[in-house]
């Protein structure tokens, strides 16, 4: 693998914003599924936060498919949910977009934990970044089946060697936290300037 796991996201997300600065929904999407990969090298711990990220991403994706042009801003599918007065559903696409931005969340918070703290086992890193990111939107049930799958988390040292392929993971990773996390706090501001950044899992 040429770089690292992170190669492909990082040059994906140059054109995630429009010349203009606005958030494009087809870039946007296409860095987050580009993270998936680097939750297949977690097997079985991270097989719910893929599957709920592949759901969002694809929900996303076949609105987007209805009307490229009109949909080509990643917010206007929720101006019009929010017009249409949709967007509280839980198959609307703002809700796709809510709890994709929060599993993105996570993963950050995962990959700065795997930087900051060298002597944290997988698990650890694992519960602490579920901790500040997921839990406190979880009900009982998907907070325990969460924490189940966590103990199932890989080796940590297997996992890195695993991702690194041919680049310098650390650096990766951190440019990718970096770059990515103020794209996800991007998101929270326009869901919390029309009322939608607090909805709880059903």
């Amino acid at each position: 693998m040429e770089g690292t796991v992170f190669t492909p996201s990082l040059e994906g997300m140059k054109h995630v914003k429009s010349e203009q600065g606005e958030m494009l929904t087809k870039p946007f999407l296409d860095v987050c599924k580009l993270i998936l990969p680097v939750l297949d090298k977690f097997g079985a711990a991270m097989s719910l936060v893929k599957t709920d990220i592949g759901g969002n991403i694809s929900r996303l994706e076949n609105k987007y498919l209805t009307n490229p042009s009109e949909f080509n801003h990643l917010y206007s599918m929720v101006q019009a949910e929010v017009d249409a007065k949709t967007a509280k559903a839980s198959s609307s696409c703002t809700n796709g977009l809510l709890w994709l931005t929060r599993a993105m969340d996570f993963l950050v918070e995962l990959f700065r934990n795997l930087l900051a703290h060298a002597d944290w086992t997988m698990t650890q890193c694992c519960t602490d970044s579920y901790g500040k990111t997921l839990k406190k939107w979880h009900g009982w049930l998907a907070s325990s089946s969460f924490t189940v799958a966590m103990k199932l988390a890989p080796d940590r040292k297997k996992f890195m060697d695993v991702i690194a392929g041919s680049g310098d993971i650390n650096a990766d990773m951190e440019t990718f936290c970096a770059t990515f996390a103020p794209l996800l706090e991007e998101n929270h501001k326009f869901l919390a300037s029309v009322g939608l950044d607090n909805m709880k899992a059903s």
